[in-house]
């Protein structure tokens, strides 16, 4: 049943309560805007592999204590191609949190959702339909009526309303499939990591605490849902057998190439997009909870606290996000050749150092910036040829090459 609405007036509307948005709307509310958060899915259970970085709880830590979060603590990581496998202990607990754990969305939005309202947001449990400029800001239409807001924020993922409204949808080119099935009766506390030739990308398994997160990413261009659910149900039965109890899902990921991050607009006139709506998202991995989670706390301070606060936050993240999805960009094409997944596999295998390296990558602890001098460290030197063609072959330009240097 959805609730009545009566035209009301807010400092902020967000659009959409996955983390980018709840969190936005946390930090919003406890600085004092009045804010509306518009979403009519929850309670839900997201398509997601469910991987929640430590990083990630480091920022959201202040508004959800892990304590409280149903979560299985992962302890190794096992990465495989073609016929080798390579197994990897994560690194240790940091403050009492997990270098990665791996929960159900349904719980872990919810614990966001509950901090922003409890904070003071305004949930409109409704979805949002039709968004326009007024002497307000902006006229925000739903299924239950209409409000306005001074500014808006698109947290609404990868098929953005906000997004379109404000800009251009995202090219089939900078979008993956995702898509698999939840495992039921199953469980582990280990992550598997196979990586695929053809299309190039992986597929995973992550236990959550009553069940497998089992799915495969590539890109879209190269690729069909029908396609992806084929190979991942076959690298199921291979592992496990014929599971009675699975439900499946699939979703689109933002997954941009370097000069489409660089043309991005994060914000303009009274508008910020945050989380998949703005394609934040690591094009690599396809992680994108710790940046949804981290653009909403820069958009929430640059409301808050900044004169002009969508310069200010489109700087923000121009400056401390942008430059790591374009490394991960311009290295992406090359990582998944199955030359480059040999060499790694192998290294993985043989050098305690490399399994250190990879472990910290997962657990987010290690930046795309600085990867080639930490893997020069380990006299891996197959490993770094490669990254630096890579690099240099996708015209790294020299101010990219001063950033660089320690």
């Amino acid at each position: 049943m959805t609730q009545s609405l009566k035209v009301s007036t807010f400092d902020v509307a967000v659009i959409g309560a996955g983390p980018a948005g709840a969190w936005a709307s946390y930090r919003l509310s406890r600085g004092g805007a009045r804010v509306a958060l518009i979403d009519g899915s929850h309670p839900r259970e997201k398509p997601c592999g469910g991987g929640i970085t430590g990083r990630t709880l480091e920022v959201v830590r202040r508004g959800i204590p892990f304590a409280r979060l149903p979560a299985v603590r992962i302890k190794d990581a096992t990465f495989s191609h073609d016929s080798q496998e390579s197994r990897t202990v994560l690194p240790a607990d940091i403050g009492g949190l997990p270098a990665l754990c791996v929960a159900s969305r349904r719980e872990f939005d919810g614990m966001l959702l509950t901090a922003a309202r409890e904070a003071g947001a305004e949930l409109i449990a409704s979805r949002a339909v039709s968004i326009d400029r007024d002497d307000c800001g902006w006229a925000v239409q739903t299924r239950a009526g209409r409000l306005n807001a001074a500014w808006l924020l698109g947290a609404d993922g990868a098929n953005s309303l906000v997004r379109r409204r404000v800009g251009q949808p995202f090219q089939r080119s900078d979008l993956s499939i995702a898509t698999g099935f939840f495992v039921r009766q199953c469980m582990s506390t280990d992550i598997a990591i196979a990586f695929e030739n053809s299309p190039a990308g992986y597929i995973w398994s992550f236990p959550r605490p009553d069940h497998l997160a089992m799915g495969i990413c590539a890109q879209a261009d190269e690729c069909t849902s029908q396609m992806l659910q084929a190979r991942v149900s076959a690298w199921i039965t291979r592992h496990i057998g014929r599971p009675t109890d699975v439900e499946r899902y699939g979703w689109p990921i933002p997954s941009l190439r370097a000069c489409s991050v660089s043309r991005e607009r994060p914000a303009g006139d009274r508008w910020m997009l945050v989380g998949d709506a703005a394609g934040l998202v690591d094009p690599i991995t396809r992680e994108g909870i710790y940046f949804a989670v981290r653009s909403g706390d820069l958009a929430a301070e640059s409301l808050l606290n900044a004169t002009n606060p969508a310069a200010n936050y489109s700087v923000a993240i121009r400056r401390e996000i942008h430059p790591e999805l374009i490394r991960a960009a311009q290295v992406k094409s090359h990582f998944y050749q199955p030359h480059f997944m040999g060499l790694l596999i192998k290294a993985l295998q043989r050098s305690h150092r490399i399994r250190d390296v990879m472990s910290d990558l997962i657990a987010g602890r290690q930046a795309y910036r600085g990867l080639r001098r930490r893997l020069l460290a380990t006299f891996e030197l197959g490993l770094v040829v490669e990254l630096v063609r890579q690099k240099t072959g996708t015209g790294i330009t020299g101010e990219e090459r001063r950033r660089e240097q320690p």
